[in-house]
């Protein structure tokens, strides 16, 4: 009821009137049956735009950090993504990882549809990065087809450290759906996996014309942090 409430009424107007979204290839997304959506990851509004624009319902698993916040902001963020169809995934560790997949199988499993974005995080300067490969194995595991979906202006319009987005024309566009039925019953194969990652995210870089960078984004955000503070600490040591 709330999620309808959300897309109709409390936010779906208010996105379409921000953002003006132009959207590409809807009717690749199926009317009905399970499927997957994976797509770039540019923007907190990611979470919402997509939701907005498709005519099925859509579930997201999103980071357990936006379930987890302190006080009463907290509290509310939590009620908010629930509300709004979101499934919590605790991002740290090997088990983590598989309790995403067995939620997002449940989800697929009552024949609905499931967001996923395969780089695990969003990119902090606009490019795309290797996808992990969860995203794979729920599609080989479900017997389900994948939509590659691209968000194109979003980074720009609220870039990492942005509270609020600002208003300016957006892009979403849908592939055409992707096939891995001739991988049934491979989906314990890290080969066969990787593979079909990168065959989901070939087709995503074809829609959103990003650069693309061959590592982790998680990785590479860790590495340049690391030097920033390192980099402080030295100016820090030569101002003294």
């Amino acid at each position: 009821m709330f999620y309808q409430l959300l897309k109709h009424v409390l936010l779906g107007p208010l996105l379409r009137l921000l953002f003006r979204p132009r959207v590409e290839g809807l009717e690749h997304v199926p009317e009905e049956g399970a499927a997957i959506v994976a797509g770039n990851h540019l923007s907190f509004s990611d979470h919402f735009l997509m939701p907005a624009i498709l005519r099925r319902r859509i579930t997201f698993l999103a980071k357990a950090e936006y379930f987890t916040g302190p006080g009463l902001r907290g509290r509310l963020t939590a009620a908010f993504f629930r509300s709004a169809g979101q499934i919590p995934v605790d991002r740290s560790g090997r088990e983590a990882g598989q309790a995403a997949i067995r939620e997002g199988l449940g989800v697929l499993g009552r024949g609905e549809l499931l967001g996923i974005y395969p780089e695990g995080t969003r990119s902090h300067d606009g490019r795309l990065y290797k996808g992990k490969v969860g995203v794979a194995a729920m599609a080989l595991r479900a017997g389900v087809p994948v939509i590659p979906c691209a968000m194109i202006g979003t980074f720009e319009a609220q870039p990492p450290g942005q509270k609020f987005p600002s208003p300016r024309r957006i892009r979403i566009r849908f592939g055409e759906p992707l096939d891995f039925s001739r991988h049934g019953g491979l989906a314990n194969e890290k080969a066969v996996l990787r593979a079909v990652t990168d065959e989901i995210m070939t087709a995503v870089l074809a829609l959103s014309g990003q650069e693309y960078v061959d590592r982790y984004a998680a990785e590479v955000k860790a590495e340049e942090d690391k030097r920033r503070k390192e980099s402080r600490r030295a100016g820090a040591r030569r101002g003294n």
